[in-house]
């Protein structure tokens, strides 16, 4: 018997079954689904500071549990000191059962953690069904240890989805549980 993640089962069980019927489609393979978790961070110190290319790895591999890709400069950049083919980032991409255990821990453990959190932007999704989440320090994970950290950073979170539109991107990542913020629709009047 293989391992199935609860965000997944639950997916398949209500979300799919819900989201059919929200939606109008006739067939379950029309109802959007997420292909992939993009987790990125930018290393621009990276060029003077070797150090926090190594940290920017060793915590992404905590966070998502596998082992990031150091992304690399396509241009030589001269009022940043940047040449080509310099690192400058790392990303991992998750699919698959990683990929649902991931959102998983980040629904339920990291963002809670956020200070003063209020829910996560309704705004990210960039036109084509897929979102784009900022988050401002890697201490909200649980995997990281304060102690060990060496400089505070941040990273985008993409969810990829194969849906046809933002507002259908949207309905699934709420579906799947990601805490979106209301958004003020009506002015106040004075």
């Amino acid at each position: 018997m293989t391992y199935t993640p609860n965000l997944y089962r639950l997916y398949k069980e209500k979300i799919v079954p819900s989201l059919k019927e929200k939606l109008g489609y006739r067939n379950i393979m029309q109802v959007p689904r997420l292909e992939k978790i993009v987790v990125s961070r930018g290393v621009g110190g990276a060029v003077s500071d070797k150090k926090l290319l190594e940290q920017a790895v060793e915590e992404l591999k905590l966070i998502t549990g596998q082992k990031p890709v150091i992304a690399l400069s396509r241009k030589d950049v001269a009022g940043f000191k940047l040449r080509r083919r310099m690192p400058i980032g790392v990303k991992v991409t998750l699919r698959g059962v990683r990929m649902y255990e991931f959102l998983e821990r980040l629904i339920h453990a990291a963002i809670p953690r956020t200070r003063d959190f209020r829910g996560i932007s309704p705004t990210g999704f960039d036109g084509r069904g897929n979102y784009t989440l900022g988050i401002r320090e890697q201490l909200i994970f649980p995997e990281i240890d304060i102690d060990k950290v060496y400089k505070i950073a941040g990273m985008d979170i993409t969810f990829v989805t194969t849906a046809r539109s933002d507002q259908e991107a949207f309905e699934l990542l709420k579906a799947l549980g990601l805490p979106f913020r209301e958004i003020e629709s009506t002015k106040r009047k004075t």
